[in-house]
């Protein structure tokens, strides 16, 4: 089993979830949301960062899974969203955790199986398949979903043989 941190950067919440995955199945360790306090976005960055070094200090995950930045109509919210993002790899990465990116569709096709499903399906799913008692919060069920997309990917790509792994990845590049 590995321990997977899925985080979803916001300015406003950041959106983390750890899992135990392996052999087939996926058992969640603890979600939640940063709500960084400071009234400037330099000291909401340095919020985000902080909580999330101290989460993985607490925790011990071996991997992150980060959502791509898509672009928004709003070009001030997606630079905010960059920054957010650019303070959590900062500190995943600090942390001396490997990163890996996934788009939005890839995410939500891992949980629901479509790349276009809503965020209430997402939280239903998420629910489901970790066993939790309630819906997560969207942020939180977000996060999960990244983790749990990234310890799919990664238990499929296990079971190929080496030759295979490596076919694939110079076919991605072209």
């Amino acid at each position: 089993m590995i321990r997977i941190l899925g985080i979803d950067p916001g300015s406003q919440v950041t959106g983390y979830g750890l899992i135990d995955a392996g052999r087939g199945q996926a058992v969640c360790v603890t979600f939640g949301c940063i709500r960084p306090r400071g009234g400037t976005l330099a000291e909401r960055l340095h919020g985000i960062q902080a909580a999330l070094e101290a989460l993985v200090d607490e925790h011990r995950p071996q991997e992150a899974a980060v959502e791509r930045v898509y672009v928004h109509r709003n070009v001030e919210s997606a630079l905010k969203l960059g920054q957010a993002r650019g303070a959590a790899l900062a500190a995943v990465a600090g942390c001396g955790l490997p990163v890996h990116e996934y788009t939005p569709a890839q995410i939500k096709q891992a949980v629901t199986g479509r790349g276009n499903a809503a965020k209430v399906q997402v939280q239903h799913m998420v629910k489901a398949l970790l066993g939790l008692h309630r819906s997560p919060a969207a942020d939180a069920a977000d996060a999960l979903a990244m983790a749990l997309c990234h310890g799919h990917l990664r238990e499929t790509l296990a079971r190929l043989p080496a030759g295979t792994r490596r076919g694939r990845a110079r076919g991605r590049r072209r």
